[in-house]
Order: structure tokens, then sequence, then C-alpha cells
């Protein structure tokens, strides 16, 4: 009633249509009227209305939330007992559920319609799930077009979409889903999704047509007819985009970084990411994707470990290994129908997985009528044919290396992969084997294109006319790849950024990305667009074919920053940070004897390769220490260990500690506040930099920290020291261009952390608050030009911004939702206030915390810890809500004159009314302030079932002290301010 009551107009689709195909209970009553099949199902408000639902429709059964996104709050149930536990989830973030008959194994598949006020209405494409029903298709492997769909079924399911969309009265972007049974010709429509959904940017990427331009003008009131396609320029936006390739969409999941999460995958969406990739065949698109997303060259060849007695049930209950659990039965000559009758993953997939397993063991086989002096050798006896057909199944050069020499070393080291793959490069290209480029053109070729979005395949014998934009300069911007935990949108900010400063100064921007959610992917982004993996192989193939100036690596995250060496070393030009800039920053004995040399504190560190090793370091240092596998990435595994008992189980948590396996151990400092200094450099000297701290001390990984610019508690002498230290290692190590050096400071000291010469996730944010594009200036210096510094100093700045972190906890079932030196953050959040305590309140809003109004408990574990919240109990009284705490941590309070309710732990103290879980359910709490026990972090203890019941009832969770003592002198700031101006609630004065 919002848009009426300020008589706002709504474009486009109808309110009453978006409201009708978002309640589950309307949508199945209008698609019956339209005589459109729909599963069997009851909307439900109640429990007792979904156990009934439930028998009336017989199990097994699935349950879907209405207003929900990415499946949350769904599952599926085989018996009232499984019901009653996700109907109970699914009731707290959502008024109604869907009780549905479940289709688990059925086909599912997805049409994006787009059609005008007129009626005009196309399909753009259509899209197939790898995965059967039962996996959430953000969860599942997406293939566009579809491969396994007769024609009638395609017809059948296209006729559907456009029937549904017309009588509807849609007016721009529609994706409709669909089960389609397996054995014979029915379907059931699932849901219609009558906006701009997650699978449309998948689509307007795999299409080649810009959904949402075309969709934002339809809603205007243009008419498909007089539109253009803006990618292909010759096209209108009624031409059914027509497509010679295939693509291929994958995941990312980063669920071993949350321990005791389950790692089932369903109807609840838990990745974080997703690639795509595009080829000529499905072979080569699936073996690319997979290299996108993992980011390991091996691909679907790497060898994943399976106990032959578990490999069954990981090819039947579907996880975020499948992929390798059905590659490696495979292997192990399992038949097609076998794994077919565990997955029903269609046979026309797996036929295509087998064929690469057969080019693996082809690959392995290769002998050498004696022994080799050089790969040239080994490799003599393959003719232009193989390695054509290899090739043209998505082999990768530095896969095939790594197959054939598997057998020889079980371990080499990079330089001696990039060798050897490199070689094999030489090889193919003697024989002619070389990929070709070619167009997203929406066409199929049939009319000329100046489209300027390419990818390259083996899969054709020329490339692909492209205009020569007669431009002097070309610089190849590498971006960051999939979303995931680390990654984010933070780094293509500032590779966009990049590309319009290159495109700004006349130099041809060429972008390479994988990643379809991102706007560096979007066609008007760059001069040129590789839609294509970040390999060594693939970015020397477009640097070659672009005659590139050089490659900016320092743009796109860790991901880039990794392949800069290997780059170097196959003779492409680095533009920014020089290969002994990256190597000096990253290789952590240089960078701390490049500290040492001048006299810059750092927390002392070892490299243990054993038990003992370690315990003699710790001798010299104490506990706590930072256990750090140098072997796990993004930060997994990583532990804090504060006595040699939790030692041991960070040593278990890491698993093998050996030569080949060293463990990095450094001294932990407790009570340290953390910094960060984001700058730009040029040619060793710091041009501009930005301050910010950490409100959560250090101990909490920076990506899950909550951000302050400027500083607002630190000395003027610390911020000194930290300039001071950052000019040194600026001028040692000759940086040229973005880059990000975190510190410890405690007692007005400082340490150094780590420095990072490349741009970090804190840039888009500080850019932002001070006004200055530090991507944008840091290309500017790149490229060798007088940058613009013209920003508002952090002392001047009139305003505060605050970044907090986004998590996905509820997602995430069996997982501890608290915070610690492993990254777990999915997102964040960024807001400007007037003074610190607006702008922490804002951006905690946006992030999820609430202010309280129901009640606030609060369980605190350590004892030192509760002194230190003392400071923040006035406030916390002074809300005015009821207070409730723990029994341990109520009895420490009342001896200190505060009074909390105390409430029981279920299953320890007795039977009783008042248990913290009963509270919740009854909803007479909406914010926990969790502290646990730096020690029990690695235990299932008492602390992780509350978390994990906070998140479960929907209320806002803090497990950080200072964090907590933060937002409650916040509220108590803004609560006296909308007293004392007699305002009664601090959103309406808002």
């Amino acid at each position: 009633g919002v848009l009426k009551k300020y008589n706002v107009a709504n474009l486009g689709t109808p309110a009453d249509t978006l409201r009708m195909t978002e309640d589950r209970d309307l949508f199945a009553k209008k698609m019956k009227e339209l005589n459109v099949p729909v599963p069997p199902s009851k909307a439900c408000e109640t429990m007792d209305e979904a156990i009934k639902a439930g028998e009336y429709i017989g199990y097994p059964v699935i349950i879907r939330a209405a207003y929900a996104l990415g499946g949350l709050g769904s599952g599926f149930a085989n018996n009232q007992a499984e019901l009653e536990v996700i109907v109970e989830k699914a009731l707290n973030y959502s008024p109604q559920v869907l009780v549905e008959k479940s289709l688990k194994g059925w086909k599912e598949v997805e049409y994006e319609i787009m059609r005008d006020g007129d009626g005009n209405a196309i399909t753009i494409c259509n899209m197939e799930n790898f995965d059967p029903l039962g996996i959430h298709t953000g969860d599942s492997i997406v293939v566009c077009p579809s491969q396994s769909l007769s024609d009638d079924e395609y017809q059948l399911l296209r006729n559907a979409s456009l029937k549904m969309v017309a009588e509807l009265g849609i007016v721009g972007e529609c994706n409709a889903q669909f089960a389609l049974s397996p054995d014979k010709k029915e379907y059931f429509v699932i849901e219609i999704n009558a906006r701009l959904s997650r699978s449309s940017a998948l689509a307007s990427k795999a299409s080649g047509y810009p959904i949402a331009y075309i969709a934002a003008k339809v809603v205007m009131g243009y008419s498909l007819l007089e539109l253009k396609n803006p990618v292909t320029g010759v096209t209108f936006s009624f031409f059914e985009p027509a497509l010679d390739y295939i693509t291929v969409k994958i995941p990312r999941w980063d669920l071993i970084k949350f321990r005791g999460a389950s790692r089932s995958l369903g109807s609840t969406m838990k990745s974080v990411g997703e690639v795509m990739s595009i080829g000529r065949s499905f072979p080569e698109a699936m073996q690319k994707a997979v290299r996108m997303v993992s980011e390991e060259a091996c691909g679907l060849s790497k060898k994943v470990d399976f106990q032959e007695e578990d490999l069954e049930r990981y090819l039947q209950e579907p996880t975020d290994t499948r992929l390798h659990a059905i590659m490696e039965s495979f292997r192990q000559g399992y038949s097609l129908q076998r794994i077919w009758d565990l997955t029903r993953i269609d046979k026309w997939f797996l036929y295509q997985l087998r064929n690469i397993v057969g080019i693996e063991n082809e690959i392995k086989e290769l002998s050498c009528p004696k022994k080799c002096s050089s790969i040239e050798e080994c490799f003599k006896s393959v003719d232009q044919v193989t390695w054509r057909r290899w090739k043209s199944h998505g082999f990768g050069d530095e896969q095939i290396a790594e197959l054939y020499f598997r057998k020889q070393e079980a371990k080499f080291s990079e330089k001696k992969v990039a060798e050897k793959s490199l070689a094999i490069r030489r090889l193919r290209k003697v024989h002619g084997v070389i990929p070709v480029m070619k167009k997203i053109d929406t066409t199929a070729g049939e009319y000329p294109s100046p489209s300027n979005y390419m990818y390259m395949s083996y899969g054709g014998t020329f490339d692909d006319p492209i205009d020569d934009d007669e431009k002097q300069y070309c610089g190849i911007i590498l971006g960051g790849g999939a979303y995931r935990i680390g990654t984010s949108v933070e780094f293509d900010w500032c590779a966009v950024s990049c590309s319009k400063e290159l495109q700004k100064t006349g130099w041809r921007s060429v972008i390479i990305n994988c990643n379809p959610e991102t706007v560096s992917t979007d066609y008007n982004s760059s001069d040129r667009l590789y839609f294509e993996e970040l390999t060594l192989e693939r970015i020397l193939d477009i640097y070659e074919r672009e005659e590139a100036t050089g490659v900016i690596a320092c743009m796109g995250g860790q991901l880039p920053n990794k392949l800069a060496l290997s780059l170097a070393f196959s003779g492409i030009k680095l533009l920014g940070h020089s290969p002994k800039t990256i190597d000096g920053a990253e290789d952590r004995e240089k960078f701390s004897a490049l500290l040492d040399k001048h006299g810059i504190d750092q927390p002392r560190w070892t490299t243990a390769k054993s038990f003992e090793d370690m315990k003699k370091f710790i001798e010299k240092v104490g506990f706590p220490v930072l256990v750090r596998p140098s072997y796990v990435l993004s930060g997994a595994a990583m532990s804090v260990a504060f006595d040699e008992k939790s030692l041991k189980e960070c040593i278990e948590s890491a698993g093998d500690i050996s030569n080949e396996h060293p463990v990095v151990v450094s001294e932990f400092l407790l009570g340290a506040r953390e910094i960060e200094l984001d700058g730009v450099a040029k040619n060793g000297t710091i041009i501009t930099a930005i301050v910010s701290e950490h409100i959560e001390n250090a101990g909490v990984h920076s990506g899950d920290a909550t951000m302050v610019v400027p500083a607002q508690k630190l000395y003027v002498e610390t911020v000194r020291q930290v300039r001071e230290a950052g000019r040194l290692i600026a001028k040692e190590l000759q940086l040229n261009g973005p880059f990000n050096i975190q510190f410890l400071a405690r007692l007005n000291k400082i340490k150094v952390i780590e420095c990072n010469a490349r741009a970090s996730r804190s840039f888009p944010f500080v850019s932002k608050v001070v006004g200055l594009n530090l991507a944008q200036t840091a290309t500017q210096v790149i490229l060798n030009l007088e940058p613009n510094l013209k920003r508002l100093n952090e002392d001047a700045l009139p305003y505060v911004g605050v970044k907090a972190a986004m998590f996905s906890f509820k997602r995430l079932l069996g997982a501890d939702p608290v915070l610690g030196v492993e990254m777990a953050s999915t997102g964040e959040v960024g807001c400007i206030g007037g003074d610190f305590h607006e702008a922490l309140i804002l951006a905690f809003e946006a992030s999820g915390i609430l202010m309280p109004k129901k009640g606030i408990l609060v369980s605190i574990g350590d004892s030192n810890e509760r002194a230190k919240f003392l400071s923040a109990m006035p406030a916390l009284l002074g809300l005015g809500i009821p207070l409730y705490a723990t029994t341990g941590t109520a009895d420490y309070y009342k001896n200190h004159g505060y009074e909390l309710q105390a409430l029981l732990r279920p299953g320890k103290e007795g039977k009783g009314e008042d248990h913290v879980l009963d509270f919740m359910k009854q909803e007479k709490i909406d914010l926990v302030i969790n502290v646990p026990q730096q020690n029990q972090r690695l235990k299932p203890t008492f602390g992780a079932s509350l978390r994990q019941a906070t998140i479960q009832n929907g209320c806002s969770l803090i497990t950080n002290l200072e964090k907590s003592i933060a937002f409650v002198q916040a509220l108590d700031a803004c609560y006296d301010f909308v007293k004392n101006h007699k305002v009664k609630h601090l959103p309406e004065y808002r």
C-alpha cells in the first residue's frame, strides 16, 4: 500500500501479479485456472496445518517458504518428524509455507522469457540442470541450452512459458522453472519469478541478450520490435538468440571453512558464488568450468580420495564433491547404468564424463620406448589428430602435464609444473593446434556483428572477425573469478574502475573473467571481454591474440596475484608492480627479512615441519599461537591454540605436518587493535593512503571485522608509526600501484602482519568514504600518468563510515556461527553517519543486526571479558527493555550490582520454565550477545548450541566483545538523542 499511498506508479508487471507469484497458495490456484499442471500442494501458516497437509499429499514432500530467496527454509521430508523440523525453521523466516509433492529425481528446466506491453514475447534461452530435482538450482550445475531434451519436450515447455506470461500480464523479464519427468512426456511448473532472478544474470551472459537493459526499456513502454540488442548492434530485441556454443555454470561452495556444517546439498542454497564457461562441446565447457571454479589447473582430473565403501553414498547423497565422486566411480570401473541408478543424472551427461575419463587413461598410459631426456621426447608419438581431440575435450596443457607426470613424481613444484605446461604448449603449437577466438553474437554467425564479447575454443578452424580499433596500447585486466569467501564484488569494482580508466586514456581495455554475476563480464565494461578461465595457458593465448602491451594482475584479488610470477616467467609484461615486488611481498621469509632490516616489528613466527618444531617455538614465545597450514587455501583450518591441548586439536584439524606440508606458527597477541593502510604508491613512494581501524580486536579475520573510517580510538603516535612503516615498506618493495598493509597495535606500539601488493577488499569502502577512487588512481600510476589525488583527508571528514560483514549461517545447518581467524562472511555493507554511533547503528541494521525491542540475552564465558563488558552495563540497562543472562553470567553481574533475569541452560541445569531456548521460541528475545571462551571454539559446547538456536530462531547475534560493547553504547547514545527530541522510534526519525 505504500506506493498507492504516495501515488507512485509501479512500472512493468502489475503488483498483484508479483504478489501472486510469490504467494505459494495463490500461485498454485492461478496455474490450475490456466490448466497448467502444478504439483499437489497446500499452503500452510501453522504447524498443525502443515502436518495435515503432509498426511493428505503423502510422503515424501518438499516444504517451501513463501517470500524467501535461495530456497531459504525449504527442505525434503520423508515423514512427519522431518516435516516438523523443517516447518518450525521455515515459519521463523516466513508467514507461510507450501507443503508440496516431492518430485525428486525429475529433470529441472528453466526458461527465460521477455514480454513487452504490446504482448510481444520471446524465450531468450532455456537452461537444463545437470543435477535432477532435489538440489536447489543455485547449487546445481546448469547447462545452456538444454542438451538432453527432445524437440517435443523443448517446445512443450516453451509453449507453456509463453502461455503463462501472456495470461499473467507480465511486462518485462520472467523466469519459469519446470519439473520434467525423465520417463514420460509429463511436466509440472514449479514456480515463476516475475522479476529478474539469479538465473537472469546467467541467462544474459550465456545468450548475449542483456536482459536487465531490455527489461528496463520494456517497462518504460518500449516495444521489443523497436529496440536493438546493444550486444550485436544489428538484431532487434524480438530476435530470439541462436547459440552455436554451450555454456556450463558451476557453483562455488566454501563449506570446508565452516566447522560442523553439513556438506549435503538440497533445496536450500548454500553456494557463495559461481562460474560460467563457454565451449563448442559439453566436455570442453565442463572441463573449463571445473578449472574456473576450483582454481586448480588439473580440474576434473584432480585426485580426490574417496573410501571405496563411501563412494556409493557420495553418489547417492549429493555434496559439493559429487562431480569428483562420479569421475572416481568411472575410474574404478562403475558402469554408466549403476551411476545413473545412484544419481539419476541424465545418461547423456554421464556418457560425456565417461569419455573424459577415457582420455585421461590415454594420457596416463602414454609410454616412451626409452627413458626420456626431455618432455618433447615423451610426447613425440602424439600426432595432430590426438592433440586436437584432447584439447577439444577440454584438457588444459597443465592438466595434461600433471596427468602424465603424476605416475613418475607424486609432487613437484609450481615452477616445474609451469615449465612442463609451457613445454606441452610448444609441442601442440608445432602441430598447429591452437584455440580460435569466437564471438557471442546471438545469431550463431547468421549476421555479421560488431560484438566485443568473446571466448576461446578448440572446436573451430578460424577466428571470428573483429574490427581493428587502431589503439596503440592494450592492457589486459585479470578479473577475480568466482565469488567466494575472501573474494567478492569488491575486486570486481576495482577491475571495472581500472577498465574505465584505461578506456578514458585511449588504451584498449581487455577483461578476462569467468563470473556471470559480475559487472566486469558485462559487454560494455571494456573494449573487449573474454569470458574465459584465469589460467596461464588461456591468458597467454589472449595476450598473443591481442598483441597486448601488458597484463594488470593487481586488481582482481589473490587469484590473479598468484598467477603474476608464472605470467612473468612466461614472458608476459606485468603492468604496475614488478615481479620482484610481488615476490617480496608474498614470500613470507623475504618480507620478514625486509621488516627486520628496517627495524619494523612483526609477530614472531616459524615454519614447523613437526610437532617438536612447534613446541620449541612455543617455548620461546608462549601461548597463544596462530597455526596456519601452508598448503590450505583461503585460510581454511587456520586456528588459535591457547594451550597444549588446544594445540593438538589445531593439528588434528590441520591434518598432516611434514617436510612437504609445513605449518606456519606465529605468536598471537591478545588485546591488540587491528589497523589497515590502503593506498597507492608510485615508484616506491606512497602518494595517498587511508588509515582505518577494526572495532574487533585481533583474532577476527579482517574480512569479518567491522571497519571504521576515519579511525576513532587510535593514538596520534600509533597513526604516525603506521604511516612511517608504510613509507619504508613501499620504498623497499618499490611498490608501483595499489597496496594494503595490515598492522597490530598494542600499548601504542605497532607490528606488521602482512603487505598485499594489490588492491584489497577494503578499497571500495575507503574510496567511497574519502571520495577518491583508489582503483582509478592506481590505474593512473600504472599507466605512468599524473594521478588525481583530490580527496577529503580523514581528519577533515564531517562524517564517519562503518563497514559491517554479512553472514550466511542460517543456510548452513550445523555450522557454529562464531567468528575467528578464518573468514566466514559472504558479503558486506557500508553506511555513513553523522558520528560513529549513528554510522554503526545503520551498518549493523543493514547487515541484519536490528535494534532490539523484545529482549536481550547476555552470555559471556570468560571472566576477564565479563569484566570488560561491565563498561556497557549502564548503557544496556538504559535501553529499558527486558534483559536476560545465562546463569553464570547473571550471577557475575548480580555480584556487581546489575540484575539480569537468569535463564537455565537446557539439558544441563534441570527442568524449569525459564530455559534460554524456550524464551527464544516464545519470541521474548531478539538479540543475543554470546562471547565464547577462546579455548572452546573448536569444541561442541552449549555455547555453540545457543548460537545455532539464535540463528534458527531469527534473532540477531553478536559473538565478539568489542563489537557488543560498541553496539550497546551506540544504541544508548541514539536512544538518548531520540528521548531528548521526544521522538518515539528511531526508524521513524530517520
